[in-house]
C-alpha cells in the first residue's frame, strides 16, 4: 500500500468542523446553545445535532453566518471552520440560498402551563411566530399579505 503523505482523504470534514464549533461553544457562557437555537429558529436538540460530531448531521449553509455572528467565532476558528466546511460540502456556501434575517435574542416571560409537552407547544408557537414576524419585515415567505385585519 503506497502512503503519500496526504491524510485529507482519510479526514472528515464534518466532524471537523462539527469540533470546530463545539469548541467555540464550549468557551461561551451557559445559555449559549439556547441563544443559537432562538437565532436559528431551532430547537436545542437541532443545535445539539449540529453541533456533536458524532452525527452526521450537515449545518445548512444558510446557518453558517448566523452561528458566526451568534458564537462570535474569532477569526482563527472562523477560517478553519470555512475550510473545513467546504472540504465537506465542495461549493454549497457558494450556492445562492435565501439568506436568514438577522435576528436578536430575547427573553420573553410567560406562564407555565403545568405540562412540558405543553410549555414545549406554547414556546415553539411563540419561535415561529416571531421567524413569521421577521420573515414580513425583511420581506420574505411566511406572511400572507391577504389576511389584513
Amino acid at each position: 500500500m503506497a502512503d503519500d503523505g496526504d491524510r485529507s482523504s482519510d479526514v472528515n470534514w464534518v466532524v471537523e468542523y462539527k469540533r470546530i464549533l463545539l469548541r467555540v461553544l464550549d468557551l461561551r457562557p451557559s445559555g449559549m446553545r439556547q441563544r443559537l437555537a432562538d437565532a436559528l429558529g431551532a430547537n436545542r436538540s437541532f443545535v445539539s445535532q449540529i453541533t456533536n460530531p458524532a452525527y452526521p448531521v450537515p449545518i445548512p449553509p444558510r446557518h453558517v453566518e448566523i452561528i458566526f455572528d451568534v458564537c462570535r467565532f474569532p477569526e482563527a476558528d472562523r477560517r478553519a471552520f470555512l475550510e473545513a466546511y467546504e472540504r465537506a460540502h465542495p461549493g454549497r456556501l457558494q450556492q445562492p440560498h435565501r439568506p436568514s434575517p438577522h435576528l436578536r435574542h430575547v427573553t420573553l416571560y410567560v406562564p407555565d402551563l403545568g405540562d412540558p409537552a405543553r410549555n414545549a407547544e406554547l414556546d415553539k408557537i411563540l419561535s415561529d411566530t416571531a421567524m413569521r414576524i421577521a420573515g414580513l419585515i425583511s420581506g420574505q415567505a411566511g406572511g400572507n399579505d391577504d389576511s389584513k385585519e
